[in-house]
């Protein structure tokens, strides 16, 4: 996990449709940053429709929403179009990105151990800057905490 208070990392990645990304897209807003294992999955699914169902509210306090995971950009339109997500989803195949967050761990499954992404979530502020972060995140009741969070920052 990232320190809070510390520059959030750059990065250069694909989202659904091609297009690169960069958190210098983001400057001068607030950035919910969050990172699931794979798309359609109960988990992520559940994530990202929560997610999807507060974005007014996140837009409201002038905050953007970007999920992040190793799929393919073609995996991410199938998982926006299916699920009728509202925001931008970004392809870290190469796992760059996922390792520069922290995000990328070894995992235990049934006694397998294996490379992949931990659940987290960051809050970086319109300077770059992580203000707020979440690992190993359950997903019941996350999307709540993040808004109030970044309510609670944002007053100061």
């Amino acid at each position: 996990m990232l320190s809070i208070n510390t520059k959030a990392p750059d990065f250069a990645i694909p989202d659904q449709d091609g297009g690169i990304v960069h958190l210098s897209d983001y400057a001068g807003k607030w950035l919910v940053l969050y990172f699931y294992p794979k798309d359609n999955t109960s988990g992520c699914t559940t994530e990202a429709l929560n997610f999807t169902a507060a974005l007014d509210d996140f837009r409201a306090l002038g905050a953007d929403i970007v999920g992040v995971s190793p799929d393919s950009p073609a995996s991410h339109c199938r998982f926006i179009d299916k699920n009728g997500l509202k925001f931008r989803l970004l392809s870290d195949g190469e796992q760059v990105m996922l390792k520069d967050y922290g995000v990328w761990q070894l995992k235990k499954m049934y006694g397998k151990e294996y490379h992949g992404v931990v659940r987290s979530t960051y809050i970086i502020d319109p300077d770059g800057i992580i203000r707020a972060g979440w690992e190993k995140v359950r997903v019941k009741g996350h999307v709540e905490a993040v808004l109030n969070t970044l309510q609670e920052l944002q007053n100061g």
